[in-house]
């Protein structure tokens, strides 16, 4: 694989594996170590990718040999997929990221990816974005042995970590592990630096609530789920985002448009520095579902669908050919 893949030492026993922009599929893992104790955050979305995180972890960290915990920030595949490769450790997880995990297995998800084409829009979009990308054949589901609601404390050696459940936001069961003697957040997908963030549950409210949280905390170092190792100013990054589209949307629904034309109609040009902006989309849907009490209600095929056509150049939801050329 060309994306680039790395351990960052972070200091004082603290590690962050990295990989590339973080775009679809490519997320991050954290390590915290003390006193020859372990604790890691998230897996990734394969067997392989995990196998070279975990070889990278134990060439910086010789105890991270053997992982003592193993937290789960969330449900999505590129953070749980690789669960099974860390033997021998509890897998802490909240429950309703442990509710949405049992809801499709890694096994379905890859077979889920081998049939793109009988899936539409949906399917090519997913396919280009993620399929095409990662070999699924060596995932297996490994579910959370322990789970939480609101809040856990855990001990690493002398450390603190304390496991704060934020969603629902990103999705249903959203966690961040906070260490506050070394003033660092490992936040999965709570955060996303330099690409758009996506709102797969929501209410956007909460979101913006965990971003204005975190951000009291006074955080030195934040580890993103996706995007490059970096400080508070990524939280004033997303929370600029986040109630931008929140208010645009708001405007658009207010105003009778329907969804799908508002996610066209929303302008990202304040935002040339983020990749994957068709995610708008889904975040607008989201925003409209919040609004509407569930009577506006997409399925997520439709959804992603619509992220397809974004993301191919179509100039409104409705066009019946692509412009960009794109084949279906």
């Amino acid at each position: 694989m060309d994306v680039k893949r790395e351990v960052e030492d972070l200091g004082d026993g603290l590690y962050a594996w990295v990989q590339g922009d973080g775009s679809w599929g490519w997320s991050n893992a954290g390590l915290v170590t003390s006193q020859g104790e372990t604790l890691l955050i998230d897996t990734l979305f394969t067997g392989a990718l995990t196998r070279d995180m975990l070889d990278g972890f134990r060439r910086a960290a010789p105890e991270a040999a053997k992982i003592d915990t193993l937290v789960n920030t969330h449900a999505n595949g590129d953070h749980t997929f690789g669960n099974h490769l860390v033997e021998g450790a509890r897998i802490i997880a909240s429950a309703e990221a442990a509710r949405e995990m049992a809801e499709r297995t890694p096994e379905e998800a890859a077979a889920a990816f081998a049939a793109w084409r009988e899936q539409g829009e949906m399917g090519a979009f997913l396919h280009e974005v993620m399929g095409s990308k990662f070999d699924f054949s060596d995932v297996r589901y490994a579910p959370p042995t322990e789970t939480f609601s609101g809040r856990r404390d855990l001990t690493v050696g002398d450390l603190t970590v304390e496991l704060h459940e934020l969603g629902p936001a990103h999705t249903a069961g959203d966690v961040i592990a906070w260490l506050p003697e070394r003033r660092t957040a490992f936040t999965g997908d709570l955060v996303f630096h330099g690409g758009a963030p996506i709102l797969w549950a929501g209410p956007i409210g909460n979101w913006i609530q965990a971003c204005e949280l975190m951000l009291s905390w006074s955080p030195e170092t934040i580890v993103p789920g996706h995007g490059a190792v970096g400080d508070a100013t990524m939280l004033h990054e997303m929370l600029e985002y986040l109630t931008y589209v929140r208010d645009e949307a708001t405007a658009r629904h207010h105003a009778g448009l329907p969804w799908q034309e508002a996610a066209w109609d929303i302008s990202m040009d304040g935002f040339p520095h983020l990749s994957d902006r068709e995610r708008i989309v889904c975040n607008v849907a989201q925003v409209y579902r919040e609004l509407s009490g569930g009577r506006i209600a997409p399925e997520r095929a439709e959804i992603v669908g619509l992220m397809g056509r974004w993301h191919w150049g179509w100039e409104t939801p409705h066009e019946k050919t692509c412009a960009c050329g794109h084949p279906h």
